[in-house]
């Protein structure tokens, strides 16, 4: 019998995880999106998770960069879509 298949993206838990906040930036420029994205996130409780669809071609860059930089997590990143966990208290 042939090992299992690895687990896809798509099977790894986040489908299942419930998004406390969402938004479609659309085609706006990474300089915009983070900015309103932090507000955004600010609203959030520590843990949850947002999802963020940014189109800009920069976005795979600089959204990890952004959470890196401000402790959040990127639990998920399919260009335009990700997943992004608020910081701890």
């Amino acid at each position: 019998m042939a090992d299992p298949e690895p687990a896809s993206p798509s099977q790894d838990g986040i489908d299942a995880i419930s998004v406390a906040g969402e938004w479609d930036a659309g085609d706006m420029g990474c300089g915009e999106v983070i900015i309103l994205l932090s507000v955004r996130m600010q609203r959030l409780r520590p843990g949850a998770v947002f999802r963020l669809t940014a189109r800009d071609l920069g976005a795979p860059e600089d959204i990890p960069a952004w959470c890196r930089l401000t402790g959040r997590r990127l639990l998920r990143a399919e260009h335009p879509c990700y997943w992004i966990e608020q910081r701890g208290a």
